[in-house]
């Protein structure tokens, strides 16, 4: 069996050799038709596209891809294909909180918001967006969720869009990026969500860049319809927006959800994929790295932007915009 794997993805090289008799590691955007043509198996992270063009005459019978996304992945192409993917939901749930927790305090301490007289939308209430709302009613915050495919199915305590727009003060986007169908997220964002604001909030994107129209961001920004917005996802990444970066309060390289045990756990459920796909027994350990160890506050809060300050990444990307893969690719790993 010959497998091909991002050579990004962490912890998965001293496991794999075990499980396939070849292993080729190659970048992401290394995956070309010529590569793939006669492996099995595919590990893979965003920057694949897996698609027919990618796909279409190889021997690849299982996708895994060590993200919560898949829009990367062409799943009604793999469908009729006969191609199994899996992806690997709420894998960096806690970074991404994490993330958030800290985004949120330093606009207290920044922008001088009582959090405890806050409303709080949440625009998607998945794994990550379950654990930001419990995170942020410790906070004393008031909070508002949005999901609707949960609402449909009949679940209670979910709101509409609108009411979000009306009643938030920061919101909080934690949604996948679907362009079609009922629950289309490409653009959720437009410019008739911007224009039905009314208590100029802060705009939290850690779930894809497409789900915010940029342009339509900076007109909203401009014209004081947000007071400021927190940026981990782009459209077009790498090539970012800059005018965007000049102006969000924070903006960082894609990496809200880059912990050592976000990536540990991904890893680890890819690899749990694989080898549910192909009967093999799954008798292999990840250890996410030794990180060093700190005098921590025993206050959340304090504790929290002691583990992590997101200004020191939007600092670097503001320095080195051009790097943006490179500040991603090689991003050290922090602890949750």
């Amino acid at each position: 069996m010959k497998v091909i794997v991002d050579n990004k993805i962490p912890y998965i090289r001293e496991v794999m050799p075990h499980l396939a008799d070849e292993v080729v590691y190659l970048p992401g955007e290394a995956f070309t038709p010529e590569a793939v043509k006669d492996a099995e198996a595919l590990i893979i992270r965003t920057r694949t596209h897996c698609n027919r063009q990618l796909l279409e005459g190889s021997r690849v019978r299982f996708i895994g891809t060590a993200t919560i996304g898949f829009d990367h992945i062409d799943t009604n192409y793999c469908r009729s294909a006969g191609i199994a993917w899996s992806n690997c939901p709420g894998c960096n749930a806690g970074a991404v909180e994490q993330y958030v927790h800290a985004s949120l305090l330093l606009l207290e301490q920044e922008k001088q918001i009582r959090l405890s007289d806050t409303c709080l939308g949440i625009i998607g209430v998945g794994h990550v967006g379950s654990r930001i709302a419990a995170m942020a009613q410790r906070l004393g915050m008031r909070v508002l969720l949005n999901d609707p495919p949960r609402a449909d199915r009949g679940e209670k305590g979910f709101v509409s869009l609108q009411t979000l727009e009306q009643e938030c003060d920061i919101l909080t986007f934690h949604t996948p990026l679907d362009k079609e169908g009922k629950y289309a997220t490409y653009h959720l964002a437009d410019h008739s969500f911007f224009t039905g604001l009314r208590r100029k909030p802060y705009i939290i994107n850690t779930s894809r860049g497409e789900v915010i129209d940029t342009r339509t961001l900076l007109e909203a920004l401009d014209s004081g319809q947000v007071n400021g917005a927190i940026i981990d996802v782009w459209e077009n990444e790498p090539d970012i927006n800059r005018e965007l970066l000049d102006k969000v309060f924070i903006g960082t390289p894609h990496i809200a959800g880059y912990s050592a045990d976000g990536k540990a756990n991904a890893t680890r459920m890819v690899l749990e994929a694989f080898c549910r796909f192909f009967n093999k027994p799954a008798d292999f350990h990840i250890q996410p790295a030794g990180t060093p160890m700190l005098a921590l506050s025993d206050d959340e809060n304090t504790r929290i932007l002691q583990l992590y300050d997101p200004r020191r990444d939007c600092a670097a990307l503001r320095a080195h915009p051009e790097q943006f893969e490179q500040l991603r690719g090689n991003y050290p790993l922090r602890r949750e």
